[in-house]
């Protein structure tokens, strides 16, 4: 088996995908939608900087890195706030030298339009990277506008103030196969409730989902496909990320809703220089039979794209693709530039057409947490099609 070296030689890092999403509480994004959480490690969606890291001085004696990040947040889907965010990255045993540093970690969220919201996290890599364990639980409210969905509906701009509070478990276990794969199952279990934030006699200006005030649950089985080739999964500066998940949500498990939910995602890395990297990412979703609202695939979650409130494009499909620019400052800072494009769709015969699209770009910088793992703080600035979006985060978009 080859073996893989973690150095992380770059001053940054790579997004470990969590707390990705900043807007609604769904079964694939971590507050009950974790989108990505089919990632390494362990991040928040936030907002501004502040940052410790311990464990640095005697790295031959102390087994592993401790992340400490109170950032500040501002979100134009949850509104100003904090993210205290708390993460230890270490080796699970001192004689494994194959497999990549276990994370585990918490966060917390806390902002001024009444979202709260409390995360655990677990990443575990056993045996010489033979095993692979991630779970993770989510619990709070949040505070977010529905616009409805489709395209027209998010360019229309009307919405529909929520409150939806809830819980969301998901546990998942990989085995390598052979040639860097990995393969397992997942399991989600869940439950939240919606209401609407609107007073006495005020007329929504969209209508009003289905299941208002009932407690809906949604619980899933699926399965995942995976291959990592960046030997530094905090911040690669090579190789490639292949990720699909299968997620089959049924009313014989005792869910609410039955639907399918399918992600794809591909990255690929590329250094130019000793302190320039640059970084592609696809990614592509579908969503198959009766799912709710915020089961549908969402625009602007998980940085798919940044420069747009998540959840105010939201449809059966969508696809995000999108290109950036990594380079290595003096004194543990750096800077990015980024652009993309993207769009969702009610069908596949819709997608690619030219009005649909959904373009972005914009930059940041970045300030680095860890010298001994290349973990990052991220702050940046990006531009849709019709909104600004200002966020911060631990690790890169992607």
């Amino acid at each position: 088996m080859q073996e893989r070296v973690f150095k992380g030689s770059s001053p940054f890092a790579s997004d470990q995908e969590d707390w990705r999403r900043e807007g609604l509480l769904g079964p694939h994004d971590l507050v009950a939608n974790p989108a990505r959480t089919d990632a390494p490690a362990m991040q928040m969606p936030a907002s501004a900087p502040a940052s410790i890291e311990s464990s640095q001085g005697s790295a031959s004696k102390r087994r592993g890195s401790v992340v400490v990040a109170p950032m500040p947040i501002s979100s134009p889907a949850l509104g100003t706030g904090l993210v205290p965010v708390l993460a230890y990255i270490f080796p699970l045993r001192k004689d494994d030298k194959i497999s990549p540093p276990s994370v585990v970690g918490a966060a917390g969220l806390v902002t001024n339009n009444g979202t709260r919201g409390f995360a655990a996290y677990a990443d575990l890599f056993i045996a010489e990277d033979t095993y692979r364990v991630t779970s993770f639980y989510v619990r709070g409210n949040l505070n977010y506008d529905l616009y409805g969905v489709g395209i027209s509906a998010g360019r229309a701009g009307l919405k529909l103030p929520l409150e939806q509070t809830g819980q969301v478990f998901r546990g998942e276990v990989l085995r390598a196969i052979g040639w860097d794969f990995f393969l397992g199952v997942r399991f989600w279990t869940g439950s939240s409730e919606i209401a609407p934030r609107i007073s006495g006699g005020t007329a929504p200006e969209t209508p009003p989902p289905p299941d208002l005030g009932i407690n809906t649950i949604l619980r899933a089985v699926g399965l995942r496909l995976k291959r990592e080739t960046s030997l530094n999964r905090f911040y690669p500066t090579d190789g490639t990320l292949l990720d699909f998940t299968s997620d089959f949500f049924s009313e014989a498990l005792g869910s609410k809703y039955s639907f399918q939910a399918y992600r794809f995602t591909f990255n690929k890395y590329g250094s130019l220089s000793k302190n320039q990297v640059l970084a592609y990412n696809l990614f592509v979703c579908g969503t198959g039979g009766d799912p709710p609202f915020y089961g549908n695939c969402i625009y602007g979650a998980n940085n798919e794209l940044r420069g747009y409130t998540a959840g105010r494009y939201l449809d059966r499909y969508m696809f995000a693709t999108q290109l950036e620019y990594r380079l290595s400052l003096p004194w543990r800072f750096g800077a990015v530039g980024f652009g993309g494009i993207g769009e969702v769709v009610a069908g596949g015969s819709q997608i690619f057409r030219s009005n649909n699209l959904l373009p972005a770009g914009g930059g940041g910088l970045r300030f680095q947490l860890s010298k001994k793992y290349g973990v990052n703080l991220r702050a940046d600035l990006a531009r849709g099609r019709d909104t600004w979006t200002w966020g911060m985060g631990v690790g890169e978009a992607f």
